[in-house]
């Protein structure tokens, strides 16, 4: 039987009846595969269903709320979070930006014995840096311009439970001394007031830069640093953790199929598979962004993938200058409707002579017939 010829227009669509019973063994063999995948099938389309069951019967799903996948990366993450959870140590999260470094810092509070106490948040990167202290430790009436009240600091908020500082990078170096001390200490004084309040607080911080670097540019103190990774955990970007992909993609779809009254159910297995072989720079939260426009887009009960998205997607290898210039050149084409020459041509638009053009869309393979009628 002759193999399934996928183009731009049924890459991400619904495919025929005769090609769902097309075998899938065309299919790239060095892509990410998992025993989820290969038992979900259905003909060229996998059950969303069924990977949701998985996920729901999943340990990981059962144990740690909003963190999903079985991947030996995640587990290994996973483990750590179980051994450190139960003490009171400070933790370091670090990882790209995107990969659920915020979940992980919840699960180690509601693993340990202050689960019943405040989880309190403070992304040190949105707060402008001259309310950044009264943000932390508080501020009396009268401290400062603009302070018309009390007000209490998120380690009095947190006290007895735990306080997650997302981006701790960004705190400013004249501020990382009094935060060494309430780590060291656990005390500290409002701004406007000499009073000292005591705590108990266990702090789990967050960073998506490298506080190593940053200490060895005299950019982070190094003793802070130190005092920061008692226990560090290491999130893994989600290009690493490539078989938790098709049940993220079935707890999104199914998130926002229900905010917009969609019954989607199935998603193509090419697609699945082009999707599992995307690096996501954005991690996790880019993919949950992208299958939300695929749900708007979606008019059955099959996973559609929006047209611009189709060549993203099937741009998995890094980008070259070749690459780049050649979408440019695209692009002047069709905004010219593919006129070359002309004061209103692709090549005065692209600032080069019609010739030059010309031998650049022959190098480059580009024609209009080529791109007639593709999505």
């Amino acid at each position: 039987m002759a193999s399934v010829a996928y183009t731009l227009d049924n890459l991400f669509s619904p495919l025929p009846r005769a090609e769902r019973e097309t075998p899938a063994s065309h299919l790239d063999p060095k892509s990410c595969t998992t025993q989820s995948r290969a038992e979900t099938r259905c003909g060229l389309h996998i059950d969303l269903e069924e990977q949701l069951e998985a996920s729901r019967n999943g340990k990981t799903r059962n144990e740690f709320d909003g963190i999903i996948g079985s991947s030996p990366a995640l587990r290994s993450v996973l483990d750590q979070v179980r051994t450190v959870a139960p003490t009171d140590s400070t933790v370091l999260i670090e990882g790209e930006t995107g990969t659920g470094k915020e979940l992980i810092a919840k699960a180690i509070h509601m693993q340990s014995y202050r689960r019943g106490r405040p989880f309190v948040r403070l992304n040190c990167a949105a707060i402008p840096l001259d309310l950044l202290e009264s943000e932390l430790f508080g501020h009396e009436k009268g401290a400062f311009t603009g302070a018309v009240t009390q007000r209490i600091g998120r380690f009095e908020a947190a006290n007895g439970g735990t306080l997650f500082l997302d981006e701790i990078g960004d705190i400013p170096l004249e501020l990382q001394a009094k935060l060494l001390r309430v780590l060291q200490e656990q005390e500290f004084e409002r701004l406007g007031s000499t009073y000292t309040h005591h705590v108990d607080v266990r702090i789990v911080a967050a960073t998506n830069q490298d506080l190593a670097g940053m200490v060895a540019e005299k950019q982070f103190r190094m003793d802070l640093y130190y005092r920061l990774n008692v226990f560090p955990i290491a999130l893994p970007p989600l290009r690493q953790r490539c078989d938790d992909i098709p049940m993220l993609v079935a707890h999104f779809v199914q998130k926002f199929g229900e905010r917009m009254s969609k019954q989607i159910s199935k998603i193509s297995e090419h697609a699945m598979d082009t999707l599992m072989r995307y690096p996501w720079p954005g991690n996790i939260r880019e993919l949950q962004n992208f299958v939300e426009r695929a749900v708007i887009v979606t008019k059955g009960d099959v996973l559609q993938i929006p047209p611009l998205a189709t060549r993203m997607m099937n741009r998995a290898e890094p980008v070259t200058l070749k690459d780049v210039e050649r979408d440019h050149i695209l692009k002047a084409l069709e905004e010219s409707n593919w006129v070359v020459g002309g004061k209103s041509g692709a090549a005065a638009r692209l600032g080069v002579a019609r010739t030059t053009l010309i031998d650049k869309m022959r190098t480059r393979g580009l024609s209009r017939d080529m791109f007639r009628g593709a999505v």
